[in-house]
Order: structure tokens, then sequence, then C-alpha cells
């Protein structure tokens, strides 16, 4: 349906409204005078003196009853008709035809002899312009109706519809009938009101999806954080009780503590950094980051963890002008997640290869590992939330799930993204990407 402004429909109202009365008016005068002038026609102004002229010569005969029919026949011949009255206004003859009867126009005057007045005439004859003013009227009143109706279609009704599904909406019901009008303000409007519909059913799918999720996160969390206590609740008591009653059990018991312990804190970490860039504002401290730099402190810090299962860290190809922009406690978090998952799905005598290129205006990192790969299953949900893949569902190999997904979203809040998949030569492939600082900006 193609659209009009209100501004154009106004318009063509008014040019309705003057011009339909005129054109019913012109339509009516072509069909009862034959004629498109609008000046007197020369025939009725020769019938008019005819008749004047008759009546004037022949006053002596107003009241001769012969003269009056032979005038009558006349009269009716032409669709005239006459009043004649004496000078004192009493009537001596009157006769009017069919068509003078309705509309009429008048011409009076006075009879005069030997300077006195003989009497008074007023000759009627057929006004067509009364009919021609009527049906200019009716053309009048169509235009108003056809305006009226124009109106209430397309605007009035639209509109109480609109009005009708903003109040649905404000009241929660989002799924709305919105109408359609070939008027292009109207149809704005309706589009607005159907992005605002469309972002709020969006909104709202979104908050019971997180809503879910987050109800999701805090009883697999719970559930994590549970085994790790009980352990260690048990380890204590057997130390208060005097179970590790030799020094070789005693430290067997400290070691099994101090590793619970770790893993308590590592999950908590995970919940609290996944909590705050999921649902709370993240404020990054940017500062000028060597990536390299920080690729080798993450690999230095993983190191002994590694070396306990002879898996060799090797940074394969380093660049040195890798610079970016970004949170440096982040972004070590976000790599130390990367290589932490790396090295527990490395099997023993493994290897990881690190690489840190700059391409274009972007600095690429990519860490590969020798172990299985992800499997068709995981590779396409090694980024949700607590999911964890058949070879390490067993909470001895890792935290809550969590790291994996912390470390993208650390990534994307820097605009850069992370992906993974399996390399040509088998094992894991994580490979990620932030916007490259010039030191010269």
């Amino acid at each position: 349906m193609r659209s009009i402004r209100i501004r154009t429909l106004s318009i063509l109202s008014l040019l309705l409204i003057l011009m339909l009365p005129w054109v019913f008016y012109v339509t009516a005068h072509l069909l009862t005078t034959k004629s498109l002038s609008f000046d007197t026609n020369e025939a009725e102004k020769e019938d008019l003196n005819k008749m004047s002229h008759l009546i004037e010569t022949n006053t002596e005969k107003w009241s001769d009853p012969q003269w009056q029919e032979n005038l009558r026949g006349k009269l009716q011949a032409e669709d005239m008709g006459v009043k004649i009255l004496t000078e004192s206004n009493q009537e001596i003859f009157q006769f009017f035809s069919e068509k003078v009867r309705s509309f009429t126009r008048v011409e009076q005057f006075s009879i005069m002899q030997d300077g006195r007045i003989v009497g008074r005439v007023m000759i009627f004859q057929p006004n067509p312009r009364g009919v021609q003013m009527i049906v200019a009227f009716t053309g009048l009143l169509l235009a108003f109706f056809i305006i009226g109706y124009v109106m209430r279609r397309f605007i009035l009704n639209p509109l109480e519809k609109m009005s009708l599904a903003v109040r649905q909406v404000a009241e929660g019901d989002l799924d709305v009938q919105l109408p359609e009008s070939p008027i292009k303000e109207i149809t704005e409007v309706y589009g607005g009101i159907q992005i605002m519909t469309e972002g709020l059913q969006e909104s709202m799918q979104k908050q019971v999806e997180l809503e879910e999720e987050r109800r999701f996160i805090i009883a697999a969390v719970a559930h994590d954080l549970r085994t790790p206590l009980f352990a260690l609740r048990g380890y204590l008591d057997g130390l208060e009780e005097g179970i590790a009653d030799s020094p070789d059990k005693q430290a067997r018991y400290l070691s099994v503590c101090k590793e619970k312990s770790s893993q308590l804190a590592r999950l908590v970490e995970d919940l609290f950094t996944f909590t705050k860039t999921e649902y709370l504002e993240m404020d990054l401290k940017k500062n000028t980051v060597n990536l390299p730099i920080l690729l080798k402190k993450s690999i230095d810090s993983l190191n002994p963890l590694a070396k306990q299962n002879n898996i060799s860290i090797i940074a394969n190809y380093f660049e040195d002008d890798c610079m970016i922009m970004g949170d440096s406690y982040l972004l070590e978090r976000a790599i130390n997640n990367l290589l932490d998952n790396a090295v527990r799905h490395t099997p023993h005598a493994g290897k990881i290869y690190i690489q840190c290129y700059k391409d274009g205006n972007r600095v690429v990192f990519t860490v590969q590992d020798t172990g299985k790969g992800f499997s068709s299953e995981v590779i396409h949900r090694v980024f949700d939330p607590l999911y964890r893949g058949e070879a390490s569902r067993n909470r001895s190999t890792g935290g809550a799930g969590l790291g994996l997904t912390i470390s993208r979203r650390i990534v994307r809040r820097h605009g850069g993204d992370l992906v993974v998949d399996n390399h040509s030569e088998g094992g894991a492939l994580i490979k990620g990407w932030i916007p490259a600082h010039s030191s010269s900006a």
C-alpha cells in the first residue's frame, strides 16, 4: 500500500471540498441549459421582452377574459408566469406554469400612461440556477462525506487501534496486532511501536534465559563447592581426631587439604569473574599491554603444573610489535584459563605450542596442544557456562567449567573474539584476536 503524508491528504481534502461542488454545479448547468455560458440566455431575454411588450400595449384588455385566456396560452407555451396588479396593488390577472412554481427569476416593472401609473406587472421565468445550487450543495455534502470516510478509515481507526495496542503493551501483553494505514506518519509510529515490542520481547526472553542460567550456575557451583568442602572437612576432622598418627600420614592429609583449598579458591574465583563479566558492569583498567610478555608470564606461572606431567609449553612464534590496549589483570586471567585448560587436556609428555603475531590491525594469539582435540559434540558447546566434555567430567581434572567462558567474554570486552577448532595435525586449537594498538597513536 502506497503511503501518503497527512499534509498531502489535507491539501487533497481541501481541493476536493473546493472542486467537487463546482463540478456538480457546472454539470447541472450544462444539463439544464445545454451551454457552458453562465450569462442570461438570449432567447429568454427575447421572450421576456415580447411578453413585456404584449402586456404593456394591451392595458385596456387586462380584464378581458378572452385576452387573458390568450395570454395564459402564451405563458404556458413559454413556461412563464405573470402577475398583473392595479396601481393600488389589486390583482387583475395571475398565472404560473409548472416550471415556474419551483424556481423563478422575477422581472417587475410599472406601466405608466399620461404620466400616471396604471398598473404593475411581475413576470416570472424559470431559474435553472436554483437547481444548480442544490446540486452544488449536494456535491459539497458528498465531499465532506468522502473526506470523513477517509479520515475515519485511514486515520482515526488506526489511531484508536494503536492506542489500544500501546495500552496492551503497557500492561505486559506484547502479542498485539498493529493496524496498517496508508498514512506515512501512522506507518512510522507503527514501525516504532513494532520495534519497541520486538525489543521488549527479546529483552524479556533474554531476562528469562539469564534467570534460568543464573539458577543453573548457582546450583552447579554449589554442587562443585560441596565436594571439596566435604573432603576438606573430613581430612581436617581426621587431623583433629588424631587419625593421622604418623608424620607421613599427617603430611599426606595436609597435602590433600591444601589441594582442596586451592580447588575451592579456584572455583570461587571462577564464579566471581564469571558473575562480574556476565551480570555486573566490568570496568576495564586499560593501558598499553605487550601481549607476548603477558603470554610469557602466563607460561611461567603454568610451567610447574605442566612439568608434573612432563608437558612442554613452547613459545613457538612471538612477534615483537604486538601491542594492545587492555586490562592486563583480566587478560592474564583469560590466558591463564586457556593454558590451564590445555595443560589439563594434554597427555603425559605432550606439548603445547603458543604463537603471537600481528595480522593487519589485529594481534592474534593461538594455543595448540597435542591432546585428543574437541569432539563434534563438544566443539559447539565449549563456551557454554558449566559445560564439560566427557573427557573432563571428573571434577579432579578441572574447575567449574567456566574457564573458557570467562576467557571468551574477557577477550570480547576488549573488542576481539575467541574461537576453537581442531588442528590439522591433531589436538585442540584455540585462536583469539584483539585490536592492535599503535605506539604512535
